[in-house]
């Protein structure tokens, strides 16, 4: 939930966590209790975080009001995928011998492949 600032004319500026569908409802001051409107005194920083996390923020607000049961996010996605993290897993190298064997330096010496 986003944090959104209001103005009480006896207090002055306050902040309160509210859910985004009530942005435009008034809130009580909470010192004296009055009604007080919402107002925008500091930019937004939502631009100025890490892009894995204004990423993380994008999925979290878009899955909020349906979100994937397990069957549907395992259909969706294979195991391991970087799609929703922001982050990409690096390709394995492949080197290729003379006689055109497959070899993969980055991969685990101890397991025999199939």
């Amino acid at each position: 939930m986003p944090v959104y600032e209001y103005m009480c004319d006896a207090c002055g500026p306050f902040t309160d966590l509210r859910p985004m569908s009530e942005y435009e409802e008034p809130q009580p001051c909470p010192v004296c209790e009055t009604t007080s409107p919402r107002v925008i005194l500091t930019a937004p920083n939502f631009s100025c975080m890490p892009a894995a996390q204004r990423s993380a923020h994008a999925t979290n607000e878009k899955s909020r009001n349906a979100p994937m049961s397990v069957g549907e996010y395992k259909a969706k996605h294979a195991p391991g995928c970087g799609c929703c993290s922001g982050l990409k897993k690096p390709s394995r190298l492949q080197t290729r011998t003379k006689s055109g064997a497959k070899g993969f330096p980055t991969a685990r010496p101890w397991m025999i492949s199939h």
